[in-house]
């Protein structure tokens, strides 16, 4: 899922720069309203809401050493 977004992300950046300077302010309101638009459908998750889906993660064993976090970043 990591790679999929990093694909994404670098996708995102590719068409950026693919768009003429001047045009790059309305793009900037494009995403910014876009954004907005799925904070309203689907608000960020509180504070609380993250606590609880990171004490499942613990429970459900999806945790893994901090010596790995850069591990798979490293790796590409």
């Amino acid at each position: 899922m990591a790679t999929e977004i990093t694909q994404l992300t670098k996708q995102l950046h590719a068409e950026i720069e693919q768009t003429p300077e001047r045009y790059r302010p309305l793009l900037l309101r494009l995403v910014h309203s876009f954004r907005e638009g799925i904070e309203e459908d689907e608000p960020w998750p509180t504070a609380e809401d993250s606590l609880r889906e990171g004490l499942r993660d613990i429970k459900a064993g999806r945790v893994y050493p901090i010596e790995t976090l850069w591990d798979r970043v490293n790796a590409e």
